[in-house]
């Protein structure tokens, strides 16, 4: 499996039990959907390694308590601990109207209904503390901050994302 078909899950974040058992720090909304999964990829020097999970529960808010199949001491916990873990894209809850996941409008067409083709949206940046569309104008890159009321539509069909943007931030790169 490879980690473009995947998507990240979370990271193991401590061992929870002298038995091999971890604690897995959730990158969800809704941990409650990831309680009794069967098996699940860990990143290990680089690679997705499948495991087969044995036993799971939803330990506190957002931890969840797994224990795999192949992993019955802390010796071996200790050689997954800090892994990040991934899952299948398929596995991901469909999402529609204005919700999507950043990996799936990597591509698509912005469209501001003031300015018209802003350009194709080239990758999120999340990195900050508003969340920003990185869109390529021909050769110009554009950020536009990624918010609920900026966004109008996101058409699946059509793979385009229309935004109200305040008036003059598109202005602003192209002068």
């Amino acid at each position: 499996m490879r980690k473009e078909d995947c998507f990240y899950l979370g990271k193991i974040v401590k061992k929870y039990s002298f038995k091999g058992e971890v604690l897995v720090k959730l990158d969800t909304d809704e941990p409650e959907l990831y309680e009794n999964i069967d098996a699940i990829f860990i990143d290990l020097r680089g690679s997705l390694v499948p495991f087969f999970i044995e036993d799971s529960q939803l330990h506190k808010s957002d931890l969840l308590r797994l224990k795999f199949e192949d992993i019955t001491s802390e010796k071996d916990a200790d050689a997954i601990l800090k892994s990040d873990l991934y899952l299948p894209l398929e596995l991901l809850p469909k999402l529609e109207g204005n919700k999507f996941y950043f990996h799936e409008v990597i591509g698509f067409s912005m469209v501001d209904k003031s300015f018209g083709n802003i350009g194709i949206i080239k990758s999120i940046n999340d990195s900050t503390a508003q969340a920003l569309f990185e869109v390529d104008r021909d050769g110009i890159e554009l950020l536009i901050p990624m918010n609920d009321e900026f966004i109008v539509e996101v058409n699946r069909e059509t793979k385009t994302i229309t935004v109200d943007t305040p008036e003059g931030l598109i202005d602003l790169y192209l002068e």
